[in-house]
């Protein structure tokens, strides 16, 4: 078989520029971007599609007499209580007294948590001993809690604000402290091969490594101060929006309860 007669090798491939690598890996980005985009797109028509149908039964069923809208009320007649509580104010004078309250105990479960876990990091007896305790107040049940500390410090603000923290401080403790523990003991070891102290271990290593761990605990704990409040508002509170739920369920007002 002569030169002209040989078949070219498949396996050679085709020389491609730097330009052109750079231009398909650019069209696959771009294809993937608006993938990614149509399908989000895509969720929050379904999200508002399927809220808007929930809303609509709702309202069909109460007008239809299906349903008891006394009982069970109604989108519109909420909307309505809702209208009529934002003209008066009462609404949003009972919402900012209740944030108030929930950033308050946020703000102290925060320091708390934060203080206590590195006391108990920084001393093993001390976690050794205080850990069951701080399992079981974990797991008591704060709304049983509520009645007592009406009778052990009163029925005003410092008792919705202790209500609230109750809810999240020990599981807050708890959770910082197992963080702290599980930090990586080659860094701590570095530290102290350097000449450092427990002091720039807790500056250096453990408060910016765990400040992720952190900020997790704080999004889990503003929605468990605010749970802790309303609690409180059901049973030593003559405002707030746990006042507001408690008052509409005595009176058979389900407007202002939803």
């Amino acid at each position: 078989m002569g030169p002209e007669e040989r078949k070219p090798d498949s396996r050679k491939r085709t020389y491609q520029t730097p330009e052109a690598k750079i231009a398909a890996v650019t069209d696959r980005q771009r294809e993937y971007m608006e993938q990614e985009q149509f399908h989000r797109r895509k969720v929050a028509i379904c999200r508002i599609m399927l809220l808007v149908l929930l809303l609509a039964v709702w309202e069909l069923g109460a007008g239809l007499g299906i349903i008891d809208d006394f009982i069970f009320s109604s989108p519109s007649r909420v909307l309505v209580c809702f209208w009529n509580m934002v003209r008066d104010g009462s609404l949003v004078r009972h919402v900012g007294i209740t944030l108030f309250e929930t950033l308050i105990s946020f703000a102290l479960v925060v320091v708390t948590g934060i203080g206590m876990a590195v006391l108990l990091w920084s001393s093993r007896s001390a976690s050794e001993i205080l850990e069951p305790y701080l399992v079981m107040l974990n797991s008591l049940p704060k709304s049983a809690l509520a009645p007592m500390l009406i009778v052990w410090l009163g029925n005003h603000i410092h008792t919705i604000v202790v209500a609230a923290m109750s809810v999240a401080v020990f599981g807050s403790i708890l959770t910082l402290h197992n963080g702290f523990s599980g930090m990586d003991p080659d860094k701590i070891k570095l530290i102290y091969s350097l000449g450092g102290t427990k002091k720039d271990v807790l500056a250096k290593v453990l408060l910016p490594g765990s400040l992720p761990l952190i900020i997790s605990n704080m999004k889990v704990n503003i929605g468990l101060c605010l749970v802790g409040v309303i609690i409180g508002e059901f049973l030593a509170a003559s405002q707030g929006l746990g006042y507001l739920i408690i008052y509409g369920s005595q009176v058979f007002s389900c407007d202002h309860v939803l």
